[in-house]
């Protein structure tokens, strides 16, 4: 070895102390791949590298980072760093357009013209593959022994830390999106009514829990004039987020309309109208609002498209499941809310808006809960009262499920009368 190789060896293992020093104290992605670039540019002495990102979702390799160019995508398969993911060698090409495994379609998109290249394998801690760091055009003529010999270290260097960050930001977005969703559930929660209304001759209650740290179900009460009460039972289709927006939507405008026109029909029109212009195709919403006139014993309501309501009625062991009166909310800006015949109370006859979070939960042997259920649980509890009834049906279907995972949200309100 002459002097000028001496030196520039030297050389070439401070620049590799100096990169480990600053590799080890990024702490973001992006500049850490820009480290790893501008040190192959460096320690290679070469016009361009690129560093390639192994997504194992896709099987592809994409650049984050790449001299002059940036958002390259191609599979895994494809090319000389595609060779280089798979066999988890150093591939040292001093041709680039006289090899048959190298992929042109770059250069055609990015103009620049590639007479010679590296590629080299950057693997994790763990052995898995992380990506491939490719260095073009060595400038003096093709890359060399001791050019390979300086990207296995530096691919030994750069795989970990890549890696290493990786992960470090797949836990901080994940932390992130676990504090907004407690967030969103706190937000949605607090929405709910802070207790059940207190009506002479009546018991009401009401009570949700989501599938998922937001729900696509919510309840409200309403106080109204002449000590009528509104009560609100909403179910978007599916659970998380997007329904929880959907229904948390529904619910601020139905309680908006209702609050400034007493009329039930012209309440669930607009509502509607406003969801079906707001909402994705594919989205709805089912609704029951009901009103409780106390004087008169009975509820009258619209359901758009939430059903079966329920009735028991304790004198004669009645049960009877009223349907849906109309299509769900959002489907179209057009709905008849023509109004049902009212519910009559008799007695002690408990009434139950409820969700199919409740009836259609599963067990093992992937038989429903069902209404039948529902109602021999009603009979069997005839002193217990609304807020008791729900949380004996909660803890039911808990059992029923034998250990199953809660699939769906669960709202109901139960309404009994004295």
């Amino acid at each position: 070895m002459d002097e000028a190789q001496y030196r520039r060896q030297v050389a070439n293992l401070t620049t590799l102390l100096e990169i480990s020093k600053g590799l080890a104290a990024s702490t973001e992605l992006q500049p850490l791949l820009e480290q790893i670039e501008q040190a192959t540019l460096s320690v290679l002495d070469c016009e361009r590298a690129t560093v390639f990102l192994y997504d194992a979702a896709t099987d592809e390799l994409y650049s984050q980072v790449a001299t002059g160019e940036v958002g390259i995508r191609f599979s895994a398969k494809l090319g000389i760093a595609g060779e280089a993911a798979r066999t988890r060698s150093i591939i040292n090409v001093p041709d680039a357009y006289a090899d048959a495994r190298f992929n042109q379609a770059v250069d055609k998109k990015t103009g620049f013209q590639t007479r010679n290249l590296i590629s080299f394998c950057l693997t994790g801690y763990d052995g898995k593959v992380v990506g491939v760091l490719q260095a073009l055009n060595k400038r003096g003529g093709p890359f060399v022994a001791v050019d390979e010999e300086l990207a296995v270290t530096l691919s030994s260097l750069a795989g970990v830390v890549v890696q290493r960050q990786m992960l470090l930001d797949e836990y901080a977005a994940k932390q992130k999106m676990e504090s907004d969703l407690a967030l969103a559930r706190d937000i949605q929660q607090s929405l709910l009514p802070e207790s059940a209304p207190i009506i002479k001759g009546y018991d009401m209650a009401g009570w949700n829990k989501p599938a998922d740290a937001t729900g696509g179900d919510c309840y409200d009460f309403i106080e109204l004039e002449d000590n009528q009460w509104g009560f609100v039972v909403a179910d978007a289709t599916g659970h998380g987020i997007g329904p929880a927006l959907c229904v948390s939507e529904c619910r601020a405008l139905l309680r908006a309309l209702i609050l400034s026109s007493a009329d039930l029909q012209a309440g669930m029109q607009r509502t509607n109208a406003q969801l079906a212009y707001d909402m994705p195709t594919g989205r709805f919403v089912t609704t029951f609002y009901g009103v409780l006139d106390p004087k008169e014993d009975c509820i009258q309501y619209i359901s758009a498209g939430h059903g079966p309501l329920l009735l028991y009625q304790a004198a004669s062991d009645g049960r009877i499941e009223l349907p849906a009166s109309t299509f769900p909310m959002g489907i179209s800006p057009e709905m008849d809310t023509e109004l049902p015949e009212p519910i009559r109370l008799q007695p002690r006859d408990v009434f139950l808006a409820i969700t199919d979070g409740f009836f259609e939960w599963m067990n093992h042997q992937d038989e429903q809960f069902g209404l039948d259920r529902v109602f021999d649980l009603l009979k069997e509890n005839p002193q217990a009262s609304s807020a008791e009834l729900i949380e004996i049906l909660h803890e039911a279907v808990v059992q029923f499920g034998q250990g199953t995972p809660q699939a769906d949200d669960l709202t109901a309100i139960i309404l009994r009368r004295d």
